[in-house]
């Protein structure tokens, strides 16, 4: 097949397998669109600068400025009217045609495409791993990753506020990430914070600092809870949800605790009763678990530039690759 067939060829198969993913996550109830680059205002970058030409992982790409709903997650076309520009860039590939580096906007790991979607979109079908990009790195407090949506960015703005409120990366450089699972809930821990420089001020008869307040806080409040979640393996119980979640929670159980009992049952007790109590049914846990995996074995089977033994073996992989 010459490679203008080939290329035409391709085009069809990568459309295919855009609208079987498509009514897949349709069913899910999933994003099916690129990041939109705008949605990175919500992490409140503050600053950028160049970084020059550099092989980045195809991977990492995420997003892009303008082109995000003509592709899907995985840069799939969407729409027919790409496929003369895509079949073109496929075409030069198979020529072995050089084409000149994309453009990219870098934020943590991850990049957002400024120009050259459709070249990100052929590297993808050939299971590329890395592509040329001239790179411009915006200044994020909290990062994205692979596979977050436009929430999870709006939760780790949230996120990067709550840090430069509290000082916690001055008080306590290597703190625990505190993410949570729903929206605005990070100011219930500037008032955990604000309530325990009070408690601080009765107990010592003086004022209490913020930063001395923060510490305070992480380290007899939150990490100590934290520690206890992680120890009694917790998490496990709660399918979807995030030790910042269980957090929250667990201090209203306390305080609940500490009501009815007369005494403050402490941070294990707490973590030991509110687990026993309140986990969801073993079939909610089951349900849960079982419907991650099949997504990320649907994700991995339905990745572009896999012959269909390939997406059989992702199909029972759980979505990995094998090792060769």
């Amino acid at each position: 097949m010459n490679p203008m067939r080939q290329a035409e060829h391709d085009a069809e198969g990568a459309i295919r397998l855009a609208l079987i993913r498509g009514i897949l996550n349709l069913i899910r109830r999933e994003p099916n669109e690129l990041l939109p680059f705008d949605a990175v205002k919500a992490l409140k970058p503050h600053g950028e600068h160049y970084l020059g030409l550099q092989a980045i992982e195809v991977a990492q790409i995420i997003g892009s400025t303008d082109r995000y709903k003509d592709f899907d997650q995985v840069f799939l076309p969407r729409n027919e009217h790409l496929v003369d520009r895509w079949v073109n860039i496929r075409r030069l590939h198979l020529e072995g045609k050089e084409l000149p580096p994309i453009q990219v906007y870098k934020v943590g790991d991850t990049y957002f495409v400024k120009d050259g979607n459709h070249r990100v979109s052929v590297a993808h079908l050939e299971n590329q791993m890395f592509i040329d990009a001239e790179v411009i790195e915006l200044d994020v407090t909290v990062p994205p990753t692979a596979g977050d949506n436009v929430r999870d960015l709006i939760l780790k703005g949230e996120y990067a506020s709550f840090l430069v409120a509290a000082k916690l990366d001055d008080v306590r450089p290597d703190h625990y990430a505190i993410m949570f699972s729903t929206l605005g809930r990070y100011d219930l821990l500037l008032e955990h914070i604000s309530t325990r420089r009070y408690y601080l001020g009765l107990r010592y008869q003086r004022e209490v600092s913020w930063a001395e307040a923060v510490g305070s806080w992480y380290d007899r409040l939150y990490k100590r809870m934290v520690d206890e979640i992680r120890a009694s393996h917790s998490l496990i119980q709660f399918p979807t949800r995030t030790e910042a979640d269980l957090y929250l929670w667990m201090m209203d159980h306390r305080y609940y605790l500490n009501q009815r009992y007369g005494h403050d049952p402490g941070s294990r007790e707490t973590v030991l009763e509110f687990t026993r109590n309140y986990r969801p049914s073993w079939w909610r846990r089951f349900s849960a678990r079982f419907g991650q995996r099949l997504r990320e074995s649907l994700d991995g089977a339905l990745a572009p530039g896999l012959s269909a033994p390939q997406r059989a073996v992702r199909l029972f992989t759980g979505g990995k690759r094998r090792a060769t």
